[in-house]
């Protein structure tokens, strides 16, 4: 191979062929991060609840939060996966998710239980609501499959925020 065949290559997309015009792999793509970012910090959240609840019910809400969180980082790679198929890039750093992220953090030394699960229902309402935002823009440029994804990710999330009112109504 020659220099020119070499620096031909480099210069060459790394971009699968998707099908979708670069807007909208680079408009999905932007989305499908930001979501990401959204799910690794309901993630943590979820995780930090996980670790600190107490209380009466404390062996109930610890497996609740405990098969959430499971469920949110179980969907990280399918999302990263995604962006990568339809040729964009995706999350790099720990940096990029605290940029990037519209789920707020929760450093408070203590919470309530109950208060916990409200904050995590409506973290998990807003996270639906980016989803459909998200499908929204596929389905206006053709992008069935991530689309498809999408209505799984919404059904599960809406199932997240049952569970989570369910669980927080006062006896």
């Amino acid at each position: 191979m020659n220099t020119e065949d070499a620096a031909s290559r480099r210069a060459a997309s790394i971009n699968p062929p998707s099908g979708l015009t670069p807007d909208a792999s680079r408009n999905i793509s932007s989305a499908l991060t930001a979501l990401l970012a959204d799910v690794f910090a309901l993630y943590i959240k979820t995780k930090n609840f996980h670790w600190h609840i107490s209380g009466p019910h404390f062996r109930d809400y610890h497996l609740l939060l405990d098969e959430q969180g499971d469920q949110l980082f179980g969907i990280t790679d399918d999302i990263a996966e995604r962006v990568r198929k339809i040729g964009g890039t995706t999350l790099r750093s720990i940096g990029q998710v605290g940029r990037l992220q519209r789920i707020l953090d929760n450093d408070a030394d203590y919470v309530t239980p109950q208060d916990m699960l409200a904050e995590l229902r409506d973290d998990n309402k807003q996270l639906a609501m980016s989803m459909r935002e998200t499908h929204g823009l596929c389905d206006e440029q053709g992008d069935v499959a991530t689309a498809s994804v999408l209505e799984n990710w919404i059904d599960e999330t809406e199932r997240r925020v049952w569970f989570l009112f369910g669980a927080s109504r006062q006896e």
